[in-house]
C-alpha cells in the first residue's frame, strides 16, 4: 500500500525556519519524482517544489525560490522541504505528492501537515 506521511509542520514566527519531512513506503521511491504542494485557506492547491528521481532536476514556485529547498534521500525513502525566511503568506497545509511533474500532480498524496507563520 502506498503511503506518504508528512511531518515537521507547526507554528513559526516570520523569518523563522522549518524542515518538513515526508516518509514514503509501498512503491519504488527512487523511480518517482516527489513534490511538495500547499493549500492556503480559500485558495487552490499549488505546487511548491519538485525534485526528480535522482535529484538532477528541481523546480520551485517563484514565491519560494531562494527560500525553500527540496531534497531527497532515496536510501531512506524520504523527501524534505527546508523552509527558510518564512512569511505569513507561506501559511498553508503542505502536502507530499509522488509521481507528478511540473504540470501535473501525481496520484499519491499524504494527509498534509499544517504550517502557520505568525507573530
Amino acid at each position: 500500500q502506498v503511503q506518504l506521511v508528512e511531518s515537521g509542520g507547526g507554528l513559526v514566527q516570520p523569518g523563522g525556519s522549518l524542515r518538513l519531512s515526508c516518509a514514503a513506503s509501498g512503491f519504488t521511491f527512487r523511480n518517482y519524482a516527489m513534490s511538495w504542494y500547499r493549500q492556503a485557506p480559500g485558495k487552490e492547491r499549488e505546487l511548491v517544489a519538485i525534485i526528480h528521481s535522482y535529484s538532477v532536476i528541481t523546480n520551485y514556485a517563484a514565491s519560494v525560490k531562494g527560500r525553500f529547498t527540496i531534497s531527497r534521500d532515496n536510501a531512506k525513502n524520504m523527501v524534505y522541504l527546508q523552509m527558510n525566511s518564512l512569511k505569513p503568506e507561506d501559511t498553508a497545509v503542505y502536502y507530499c505528492n509522488a509521481g507528478g511533474n511540473f504540470d501535473t500532480a501525481g496520484a499519491y498524496w499524504g494527509q498534509g501537515t499544517q504550517v502557520t507563520v505568525s507573530s
